[in-house]
């Protein structure tokens, strides 16, 4: 009997402890025969200038504490396995390559020997790292690792100059995290502490950073790699700005839409476009049940509704007259002769975002060279492509598939992000990247953001909540099981009801 609250109980919190999933930085693929192309052949808002913004600086001088143009291309990597940031760790210093990801809260570096990274952080060859004794596991889509959290000095050689104290997370076993070939060793969480593990109680690195630098609480990103083969070099550059925004990486104005949760950065997205036409599906489709900006994740992820729409979108919009389906859902490759292009063919992918200003939008725009994307090294005569989109159970997410065409501004201080056309965005001197607006929101529901929103702490309070329930429900049946013969009830006759009992005796009588 005992075993019957518990199975419920197991399931829920299995559930509950899932969490929200993220695509993680690469993926099987299977080369297919190359596919035969078909024969078918309003204003933008003002943003203030520099240095006018809310007080917050747009520039800086060489050699202060904080120099925008110092972290410029402080960055290297790709979309297919990730950004990396090269960064100084304990005392003698420890050089690492940590990724940048704005989907998660940890800080965590490889602290033992793996066969999938070069270097690691020896904990015991620091004299200024101190242990907390806190076991913390940290599970993704793709992975997950097991560490303690410590405390620990930092520098980062390209970034904001000093020596910063920061929690840290020494992952001692992982499983399908570090994969083959990257050239990082570590992960940097820049989302919000509520995602923070084991607790929000641990602070962020950036919240870190922020208090002890004085910085504005504010970053920014570029991703260098439009155009570029996936997993290739892991030399492309990009640049990662603590504490403000750099004019040089980017063109035009800076379009904001506001952080709806300060958990992920959950934006809003209103509508999506192929080719200039509308998928006509309610707004809420494209929220559920979050949109997320996550650096972190390879593709531009889509809910499986909106997935589908796009594919047939594309389809009908394209010059391609035939097309597996294993391109579309990740399994396979497009291959052409490497004298031809495949961009031409596919059409123009927008996402329009709600503006500051709730009565309007803007949308940004990639070209079909941000998801139509190489791959290195495939064959002689054949270069190979892959669909830079896939589908999701759990979010719409931005990632670096659209996040290389813009320069993005992580506004924390006025809970916002911002997109600015990058100057790097650019395949054989052509931009594959716009921004546009103002659009209005008349014909659009006020709200296409769900209201009841789970967000992963409290699924955790939820899992540990039936956790305890169901511990007390079992800490009865023991005691009740364990009761001695004395303390439990003995019938006598009068409670037994039989052919003899009074209650039949009365009856008859």
């Amino acid at each position: 009997m005992g075993t019957l609250p518990a199975a419920p109980c197991l399931l829920l919190l299995l559930a509950g402890a899932a969490g929200l999933c993220r695509a993680r930085f690469s993926f099987p693929l299977r080369v297919s025969p190359p596919a035969a192309p078909g024969n078918g052949s309003a204003s933008s808002l003002q943003q203030a200038p520099p240095g006018e913004v809310d007080g917050l600086a747009l520039a800086s001088e060489p050699g202060a504490a904080v120099s925008f143009l110092a972290m410029v291309e402080n960055l290297q990597g790709d979309s297919g396995r990730g950004y990396y940031l090269e960064m100084l760790i304990g005392t003698p210093p420890q050089k690492l390559n940590i990724l940048v990801d704005t989907g998660s809260s940890n800080f965590a570096v490889a602290g033992a020997p793996n066969p999938d990274v070069t270097s690691y952080f020896n904990t015991e060859e620091s004299s200024t790292y101190k242990s907390q004794g806190t076991d913390v596991t940290v599970r993704y889509t793709q992975g997950s690792w097991t560490g303690v959290l410590g405390t620990d000095i930092i520098t980062i050689p390209k970034g904001i100059n000093g020596t910063y104290t920061i929690n840290i997370a020494t992952i001692l076993e992982s499983e399908n995290f570090f994969l083959p070939g990257v050239k990082w060793h570590g992960i940097l969480g820049l989302a919000y502490d509520a995602l923070a593990k084991p607790s929000s109680s641990v602070e962020t690195f950036f919240d870190s950073l922020v208090s002890q630098a004085k910085i504005p609480n504010v970053f920014s990103l570029q991703m260098c790699g439009a155009g570029m083969p996936v997993s290739g070099s892991g030399t492309n550059g990009g640049s990662l700005v603590m504490g403000g925004i750099e004019s040089s990486l980017y063109k035009g104005d800076i379009w904001y839409t506001p952080i709806k949760e300060e958990w992920y950065y959950q934006v809003e997205i209103l509508k999506l476009e192929v080719g200039g036409q509308n998928l006509n599906l309610d707004c809420r489709e494209y929220n559920a049940d979050k949109a997320i900006v996550d650096s972190g994740t390879t593709l531009l992820r889509l809910p499986q509704k909106v997935f589908n729409a796009v594919v047939e979108a594309i389809v009908s919009t394209s010059l391609i007259q035939a097309f597996s389906s294993g391109f579309w859902t990740g399994s396979q490759l497009a291959c052409w002769d490497k004298t031809e292009t495949p961009w031409s063919l596919f059409p123009k992918l927008s996402i329009y975002l709600r503006d500051e200003n709730s009565s309007r939008s803007f949308r940004i725009t990639i070209l079909p060279q941000l998801y139509i994307q190489p791959i290195l090294g495939i064959g002689q005569n054949l270069e190979c492509y892959r669909f830079g989109i896939s589908s999701s159970s759990s979010a719409l997410v931005i990632g670096a598939t659209v996040m290389e065409g813009f320069y993005v501004i992580f506004d924390r201080a006025q809970k916002r992000v911002g997109f600015a056309v990058s100057p790097c965005a650019e395949v054989g001197g052509s931009p594959v990247s716009e921004i546009e607006g103002p659009f209005t929101t008349a014909d659009i529901a006020s709200n296409c953001v769900a209201t009841m929103t789970l967000h992963e702490p409290m699924l955790w309070i939820i899992s540990y909540a039936l956790m305890s329930l169901c511990g007390i429900i079992l800490l009865v049946l023991i005691i009740l099981l364990l009761l001695p013969p004395r303390c439990q009830h003995r019938f006598t006759d009068n409670d037994v009801v039989n052919d003899e009992s009074s209650l039949v005796r009365h009856r008859w009588k």
